[in-house]
């Protein structure tokens, strides 16, 4: 944390900033009420310095405000960061902050908490549950195909999801994911035609039966097709996913009480976020080449 700290500390203090108020985080609040607290104090940008769970806090503190949010990785995972590119770095992060642009993103709504990233029901979360913490402190996200494998032996779902208020579609699935972006950890992309700013949440219903299934839909996943063997895609502004029995959710990636529903809407443009300036691409995922040049010179000044 004291090197987290120079870092920030010496990065704002070379461009000028005044020195930062910090409100550290508590098994309690992961920063909700530390983000609301900072902003009742006067702050214009908020630096979320966490995991998936600390960013989800933040997020839902600040969604609907003019308050910008600056995502630095300090957790053992961070969806966000990964769709912007930033991979574990809080120099690039920082260096991000201070030269690169703002973007204003929809959010995904979930009862009294909003994520920016994805939510989902079945076998996500499930995988999320079984991964131990201790592995992805040792190995990163590689610890999570661990849990998947584990949670492979979970039986379908029997649900009905509702889109926007319209017909009711009985499926079996493994899992429905309900994404604001595509990218999952370790870089592969879930949902191809998701856009953070477009006013629409974006729906994959996964339904594989057995191995083989698994294998077919994570290799059309990895090249990318526009269709994927039992994958179904959907866009929509709502989402209702209603499940017989109580299932496991996340949102995030972090994981919140198994339910039998879950109710998502969307908040157009509701989050002002830091984002490296665009290098052609309109997306999220855009370089930062630049940024993380610059990054080595905060780090040298924080080490001096």
């Amino acid at each position: 944390m004291d090197e987290l700290r120079r870092i920030i500390g010496e990065g704002l203090a070379g461009a000028g900033w005044p020195e930062p108020s910090w409100y550290e985080t508590t098994p309690e609040d992961p920063g909700e009420g530390q983000t609301k607290q900072a902003v009742a104090d006067g702050a214009e940008l908020v630096f979320a310095c966490g995991g998936d769970g600390t960013v989800m806090a933040v997020v839902t503190a600040l969604a609907g405000s003019d308050v910008t949010m600056s995502v630095l990785p300090a957790g053992t995972g961070n969806l966000l960061a990964a769709n912007l590119g930033l991979g574990a770095d809080p120099a690039t992060g920082v260096e991000v902050a201070l030269e690169g642009g703002r973007k204003r993103i929809d959010v995904g709504v979930a009862g009294d908490k909003c994520f920016a990233v994805m939510a989902g029901m079945g076998f996500d979360a499930k995988m999320l549950e079984k991964t131990s913490d201790d592995a992805k402190k040792r190995i990163g996200w590689l610890a999570y195909i661990g849990g998947g494998v584990k949670a492979l032996r979970e039986r379908p779902m029997r649900v009905r999801i509702v889109l926007d208020g319209g017909k009711v579609m009985p499926r079996r699935p493994r899992s429905v994911i309900v994404g604001n972006v595509g990218r999952l950890q370790g870089g592969v992309t879930l949902l191809t035609e998701a856009d953070p700013a477009d006013g629409k949440l974006d729906v994959a219903i996964l339904s594989p039966n057995n191995l083989g299934h698994w294998v077919s839909l994570a290799w059309g996943v990895i090249r990318r097709r526009k269709s994927v063997p039992l994958m179904e895609t959907y866009t929509a502004e709502q989402v209702e996913i209603q499940a017989r029995s109580a299932q496991p959710r996340q949102l995030d990636g972090d994981l919140i009480e198994p339910g039998r529903t879950l109710k998502i809407s969307i908040k157009p443009k509701a989050l002002l976020l830091c984002v490296p300036r665009p290098a052609g691409d309109p997306d999220l995922a855009y370089d930062v080449s630049s940024a993380a040049e610059a990054a080595e010179d905060i780090r040298e000044a924080a080490r001096e």
